[in-house]
């Protein structure tokens, strides 16, 4: 069977999660939220006041936490485990949503979280979405998306995922937490959020969740088809 590596880079709130799960679903391969990965540490230093400015907290905590996900049948989705504790709805919350880019620009976790995410991606067959993917976890990713959408529309999706957690938050609130987040990633040193050369831009402003999935297929379909016409398969990946 051959298999690729989509990656699927862009900003907050513009499907990418939703649509990396279905779309690896359709296709029979695993997915990976690199995103729960960042929250997941996020979790962690706020649980043990990690002090982010001292690299001897930040490198020991690294060493003690360990980010996995399990599929959990009766839902059907995969759930993100922090040392072996299931913290897939604490870690969706506002709170952790105004840490998370922060933490996210520390140089000793995004080296440790791609390590990482570079050992569960190395066989193939693997979507995985988040914001450096396509430009330093898979650079060689075979199919590469960068999501982007209106900000107003981005900060109404955010509210309603978190009203369906019981969450209530003001939408001005939402959107200065987009617009603070969109900063951070996109002017952090180490990896920040940047559209690769070879990715496809894709605006979700106006899109549903199916018709993203199809789209980004049928981009997966047309590319895995020209890999064969190339010869490409059977190659050996680093």
């Amino acid at each position: 069977m051959s298999k690729i590596i989509i990656a699927v880079d862009g900003y907050s709130s513009c499907g990418k999660s939703t649509t990396a799960k279905a779309v690896a679903a359709r296709m029979g391969y695993a997915y990976i939220d690199t995103g729960a990965m960042y929250r997941a540490v996020s979790l962690y230093f706020h649980q043990n006041r990690i002090t982010y400015t001292n690299p001897k907290e930040v490198a020991d905590a690294l060493e003690k936490l360990h980010v996995s996900f399990n599929f959990n049948e009766k839902t059907g989705r995969n759930e993100t485990c922090l040392n072996g504790l299931n913290v897939e709805e604490e870690i969706r919350k506002m709170y952790i949503s105004n840490m998370v880019s922060e933490v996210s620009t520390i140089v000793e976790v995004r080296r440790a979280m791609v390590a990482q995410q570079q050992r569960m991606g190395r066989k193939r067959g693997v979507v995985m979405d988040g914001r450096d993917i396509g430009t330093k976890v898979f650079p060689d990713a075979e199919v590469k998306v960068f999501m982007t959408a209106d900000t107003f529309i981005r900060a109404k999706r955010r509210q309603v995922e978190l009203l369906e957690k019981g969450e209530m938050v003001n939408l001005d609130e939402i959107v200065r937490n987009l617009e603070k987040r969109d900063h951070i990633d996109s002017t952090r040193s180490e990896s920040p959020l940047t559209q690769a050369p070879d990715a496809v831009l894709l605006d979700t402003s106006f899109m549903m969740i199916d018709e993203q999935v199809e789209w980004v297929i049928e981009l997966a379909d047309r590319r895995i088809a020209e890999l064969h016409r190339h010869g490409h398969f059977g190659k050996v990946h680093p």
